[in-house]
């Protein structure tokens, strides 16, 4: 097995989460793939992973040679098309993670657009509110709303956009228009789940200071497109990010409120890895979400 072969497998272990994963996805036996991995850690003269019977993490070093395994793989497969297909052609995998609206309503068509240019081309998206580990889960790049948390990364601003509290008219109807932040309380709140951070301190200005609001509510999910769902059916209010509810505010199934209590508007970014060298498909992929996600959030 050349190193090439034993790095990609190191990574499928950690992207897939274990031994057998990674060992069905290269046709090899939990056996064999321990035993090559057990090659690896002796030619770095280091432990890779931290192994338990439910799951693998990696260690220090092992982090280390994720990172480069991934960027290693990653120009191997960008030469190999270059050299086959010549140099307009673009080829490999790109891994992204995009907010589960934004992502069909904007990213998916932009991703459709790059691949009937470029078949070469293979993605795997994840659709998700929740945060992500960009370097742990091997992620090329992440579209995230919000300041990032990581100064070891790199962004890519895309623009801003402000999250409204809306409704339908027949909530509204039926419990009244909020006219100060503070009568949410009184009000069922759909609220959303990011990861293991429930989402019911709602942010508002108040007199130009900034006021945070406890709500509560029957109906809570981990995707905003399902809480899209439920305010369009009057089941409550939903603090929406007001691209995703553009065309429901446009035709009246929406209504917003509280639009002079609205905090200033929050960013929207790409994540990229800290590492210099970023593919030349990922770049194309980040130029055109740049084009056209930036012209609709601005």
């Amino acid at each position: 097995m050349d190193r090439l072969d034993a790095l990609a497998l190191f990574v499928d272990i950690v992207e897939k989460g274990g031994l057998s994963a990674a060992g069905r996805e290269h046709g090899l036996s939990p056996a064999t793939v321990s035993e090559r991995l057990a090659a690896l850690e002796s030619h770095y003269g280091a432990r890779l992973l931290n192994r338990t019977t439910r799951s693998v993490s990696t260690t220090d070093a092992g982090a280390r040679l994720l990172e480069g395994a991934q960027r290693l793989l990653a120009e191997s497969a960008e030469l190999d098309g270059c050299v086959r297909d010549g140099a307009e052609s673009l080829t490999g995998p790109i891994r992204l993670s995009a907010p589960s609206d934004l992502g069909r309503a904007r990213v998916l068509p932009v991703i459709d657009r790059l691949l009937a240019e470029h078949p070469g081309i293979g993605v795997d998206v994840e659709l998700t509110d929740g945060r992500v580990d960009i370097v742990a889960r091997g992620f090329d790049l992440v579209i995230r709303a919000g300041a990032m948390a990581d100064s070891t990364l790199r962004a890519r601003p895309l623009g801003t956009h402000r999250r409204r509290v809306c409704a339908a008219p027949a909530y509204l109807e039926r419990h009244g228009v909020p006219s100060h932040p503070t009568e949410l309380i009184e009000h069922n709140c759909l609220l959303m789940r990011f990861g293991a951070d429930l989402d019911n301190a709602w942010p508002f200005a108040v007199d130009g200071e900034p006021m945070r609001v406890l709500v509560r509510g029957n109906r809570t999910v981990d995707d905003g497109g399902v809480v899209r769902q439920w305010c369009v059916a009057g089941h409550g209010l939903a603090l929406k990010s007001e691209w995703d509810v553009a065309e429901d505010l446009a035709e009246g199934r929406l209504v917003s409120c509280l639009d002079d209590f609205a905090p200033p508007p929050t960013p929207i970014q790409i994540v990229l890895p800290s590492t210099t060298h970023l593919p030349r498909r990922v770049r194309r992929l980040v130029e055109a979400l740049v084009d056209d996600i930036g012209r609709f959030t601005d």
